[in-house]
């Protein structure tokens, strides 16, 4: 019989504090202890949804020793619930060293899900949702970002990142440098709040809001990246990701005509499809 506590993971708002589910804030309540990013950000929601349990900190730099002092806790049989300052715990937020050694201890650890950031854009953004990746926050430095850029260009998904507001102009800038001014994109800005914003469909369109309007660079934000188009417009080009990667790669380096053949010998996909398909990633990089 295992008399440990339950670790909870629990899911708190990203801005609108109604979208906290009954079962959050019952558990919440009922827990021995709360383990919260910011106990004076939490406090408010604590406030709103009358909830009386004892705060206590627990973030990255976090010491071992209030590391040991959560698993003492749950090694007694005490329940604790890890919440971060808005949305899912652990999705670029603390908690992952909790998490993996209290599993590694034994302790069950339960989901309680709710709202995240990445998913919320998502769902509201008209890109693709087939396929997607999260990437996180974007490097600070220029250099970074545009590695991190390179890296989703042939994505055949959509690719979700978080950004700060003062350097969201200058990732704009590196994301049409690297990706073109048409690639599909979309910046969703304060999510759930009183000014939330959808702004697209491509990434010139996001530039020329935020230069047009300095209030579309302010609040949290999450940037969308669209996958690569697979075929110039009216065309039905169909390859591999594995080809599309390839033939991103070749044509940053070759002529059009080399490139897809390379391609086509290394993927096995049609020298065709891959012609037409790298006129196109050339014309997105213009």
């Amino acid at each position: 019989m295992n008399d440990k506590g339950v670790l909870y993971i629990v899911a708190t708002p990203i801005g609108n504090l109604d979208d906290i589910s009954f079962r959050a804030i019952s558990i919440l309540k009922a827990v021995h202890v709360v383990a919260a990013e910011d106990t004076r950000h939490s406090l408010r929601l604590f406030n709103h949804f009358g909830i009386d349990t004892k705060l206590i900190a627990y973030h990255d730099h976090s010491s071992d020793k209030q590391v040991e002092r959560l698993l003492r806790h749950l090694d007694e049989g005490s329940d604790i619930a890890l919440v971060s300052d808005a949305g899912t715990p652990l999705i670029s937020d603390p908690g992952y060293r909790i998490v993996k050694i209290a599993r590694e201890q034994g302790v069950k650890v339960v989901p309680v899900p709710g709202p995240s950031a990445p998913i919320v854009a998502l769902s509201a953004a008209g890109l693709a949702t087939d396929r997607f990746s999260f990437e996180g926050f974007l490097p600070h430095k220029s250099g970074a970002r545009i590695k991190s850029f390179e890296a989703i260009k042939a994505n055949a998904g959509t690719s979700v990142f978080f950004e700060s507001p003062h350097r969201i102009a200058d990732a704009i800038k590196d994301a049409v440098a690297v990706l073109g001014a048409e690639r599909s994109a979309v910046m969703a800005r304060e999510l759930t709040k009183t000014f939330e914003t959808f702004i697209g469909p491509d990434l010139q369109h996001i530039q020329q809001a935020i230069a047009d309007d300095a209030n579309q660079s302010r609040g949290e934000i999450v940037l969308l990246i669209g996958p690569l188009p697979t075929a110039p417009k009216g065309e039905n080009v169909s390859v591999s990701a594995d080809a599309l990667k390839v033939a991103t790669v070749l044509a940053a380096e070759l002529p059009t005509k080399q490139a897809a053949a390379l391609a086509s010998n290394i993927t096995g996909e049609s020298k065709k499809k891959l012609y037409e398909l790298i006129l196109t990633i050339k014309a997105e990089a213009k």
